[in-house]
């Protein structure tokens, strides 16, 4: 029974992969890891790499699939699958390290809870009659979480390296999966990690955001029970 890394993105939880392990429990044994403790996605890495078991399926979304990607890159040997659900592949962008500046400045003034209300929760899901739930919930461990987490994960993403070379490189069995209206990490991101690694299948979510563990949670612990299962 192969088990189960899951990584949640920036400001998240294992409560984002909450109706994954209901689903999954039962037959995979599941660690989620938090990204909090270090200040470069090398060394988050490296961390989870230390706690995680000999060999594993992988899963990240957003931040999480980053740091995926890295531990690709440190420990390819160990990963048995790799699912990447909502990231980006690529280094950050001039235009966004000056907004996330901007976030980082206003959160060590004690704005943080503006921030993530009006900049980021936004962008985060499509419409939906439990888009305010799920909206709710991601405040919830923001909150949890705090201001230092905030900037410390923003300054890991801002200075975070490319790896399309890393998916380039990797054959292992894997999920490419986002929801159509994710406006932070595009569908075109992830056509972009389908062609990079060979035989990866790609699932677009619709009705989804950059959430779709939360947003179509039958539709994501479908795709990822196909993959487990492939593996």
């Amino acid at each position: 029974m192969t088990p189960l890394v899951l990584l949640p993105g920036m400001m998240c939880d294992a409560r984002l992969f909450g109706p994954q392990i209901n689903a999954l429990s039962g037959l995979y044994p599941i660690m989620t890891a938090p990204l909090s403790g270090q200040k470069t996605i090398e060394k988050l890495a490296t961390e989870v790499l230390q706690t995680a078991p000999p060999k594993f399926a992988l899963a990240g979304l957003s931040m999480g699939g980053i740091v995926a990607m890295e531990m690709l890159r440190q420990a390819r040997d160990r990963i048995v699958g790799l699912a990447l659900m909502d990231t980006n592949p690529l280094a950050e962008s001039e235009a966004t390290k000056d907004r996330r500046a901007l976030q980082i400045a206003a959160t060590l003034a004690g704005d943080m809870r503006r921030v993530m209300r009006e900049e980021m929760k936004p962008n985060y899901l499509a419409d939906g009659p439990n888009q305010g739930k799920i909206l709710d919930l991601c405040m919830a461990m923001a909150t949890d979480l705090g201001p230092d987490i905030f900037v410390r994960q923003s300054k890991a993403l801002r200075d975070r390296k490319d790896q399309t070379e890393t998916l380039r490189s990797y054959s292992g069995e894997t999920l490419i999966l986002c929801g159509r209206e994710d406006s932070l990490c595009p569908v075109e991101r992830h056509r972009l990690m389908q062609n990079l690694i060979p035989g990866s299948t790609l699932q677009i979510v619709e009705n989804a955001g950059h959430l779709p563990t939360l947003e179509q949670p039958r539709i994501t612990n479908a795709a990822l029970t196909r993959w487990l299962e492939s593996l």
